[in-house]
């Protein structure tokens, strides 16, 4: 499969969790961990997120402006279903441009003014991102069933972690970095680390490689 090299940002909670079950802003970790996450974007040249994780996160997917970015990522958001909300502040927001993707046929999408629609499955569209829309690092910012597909697919190249060793979040109900516990990924897939740092703040920075 030709597609960019993929990297997924999360922060987790010491028992391995990204959230709550309420599926609400995951906000439990310190300011540097915001300063990481913004160094990642400027990595990327797109930014790919459920709808879900849109929502619950309420994302501008942006990098802000007094970073002076060279450029905005562009902004990719798939979902199965197409329920995207027009008024959410992604769509009133100035940044990359927007692309949405519904991988389900038969899925209603109400147009949404300023923004691409593609129907396709997750696979075909990381083939478009990479042959059609010039993208060549793609970063995944949840959520954990998005991640899981990508694993499935064999197609994550690089793992960013914020490990809070503060917080435990607890509960059969709250998603880790691949959605809610259930069946096993296909097969095991091979990282080595390739950045330990621990923090002031009682967190660890931790990058994984392929």
């Amino acid at each position: 499969m030709e597609r960019p090299y993929i990297l997924i940002n999360f922060a987790i909670s010491a028992d391995g969790k990204i959230g709550t079950s309420s599926k609400g802003p995951s906000r439990f970790t310190a300011p540097a961990d915001l300063e990481r996450l913004l160094s990642i974007r400027e990595r990327a040249d797109a930014i790919l997120v459920g709808r879900g994780t849109l929502e619950a996160d309420e994302m501008s997917m942006t990098i802000p402006p007094e970073r002076h970015p060279e450029k905005q990522p562009l902004r990719f958001v798939i979902s199965r279903s197409g329920k995207f909300d027009p008024s959410h502040k992604v769509f009133q927001t100035t940044g990359g441009a927007i692309h949405l993707v519904v991988t389900e046929a038969s899925a209603q999408v109400e147009d949404i003014k300023g923004t691409t629609l593609h129907r396709c499955s997750l696979e075909e569209f990381l083939s478009v991102a990479k042959n059609e829309l010039g993208v060549t690092n793609l970063l995944c910012e949840g959520g954990g069933s998005l991640v899981k597909d990508l694993f499935a697919l064999d197609a994550v190249d690089e793992i960013n972690l914020t490990i809070a060793g503060h917080s435990l979040i607890g509960g059969k109900a709250a998603p880790t970095i691949t959605g809610f516990p259930g069946d096993f990924l296909p097969a095991s897939r091979a990282f080595q680390i390739s950045h330990f740092e621990p923090t002031a703040d009682g967190e660890l920075f931790a990058t994984w490689t392929r």
